[in-house]
C-alpha cells in the first residue's frame, strides 16, 4: 500500500502574499469609480491591476479549496463521523489540516474589506457625480 502524506497548510508568507493580492485587487477595482472621474489615463492600468490580481487570488484559493475537498474524500471523514467510525492518526492530522487551514485563512478580513471599498466607492461615485 502506498504510504501518503497528509496534507500541510501553505507557509504564513504565502497566505499574507495572496491576501495582499487580493487586497490590491480589490482596491484597483474600487478605485476604477474615481479614476472615471478624474485620471482617465490610470483607468486601464487600475483594471489590468485588478483583473490578473483576481485571477492570481482566486486561482489560489481555487486551490486550497480544491485541496480541503481532495483531503475529506480521500480520507473519507465525513462517512466516519457520521458513522461514529474510529479516526486513525492519519485520520486526526487530515482534520487538523483541515481545521487550521480554515482558521488560518484571511479570507473574512478580505471579505470585509471588499464590502467597505465597494461601499466607498458607491459613495465616491456618488460625490463626483455631483461634482
Amino acid at each position: 500500500m502506498e504510504q501518503r502524506l497528509p496534507p500541510q497548510t501553505v507557509s504564513p508568507l504565502t497566505i499574507n502574499l495572496f491576501f495582499l493580492v487580493g487586497l490590491v485587487a480589490a482596491f484597483a477595482f474600487r478605485v476604477l469609480i474615481v479614476f472615471s472621474h478624474t485620471y482617465e489615463n490610470l483607468f486601464r492600468p487600475a483594471w489590468y491591476l485588478g483583473t490578473i490580481g483576481y485571477l492570481l487570488f482566486f486561482l489560489y484559493r481555487f486551490a486550497i479549496s480544491q485541496k480541503r475537498k481532495k483531503a475529506i474524500e480521500q480520507y473519507a471523514l465525513i462517512p466516519k463521523l457520521e458513522q461514529s467510525g474510529q479516526l486513525s492518526d492519519e485520520d486526526r492530522q487530515v482534520m487538523v489540516y483541515l481545521l487550521s487551514s480554515i482558521r488560518k485563512s484571511r479570507e473574512n478580513l478580505n471579505y470585509l474589506f471588499i464590502f467597505g471599498l465597494s461601499f466607498l466607492a458607491i459613495i465616491a461615485d456618488q460625490i463626483l457625480m455631483v461634482n
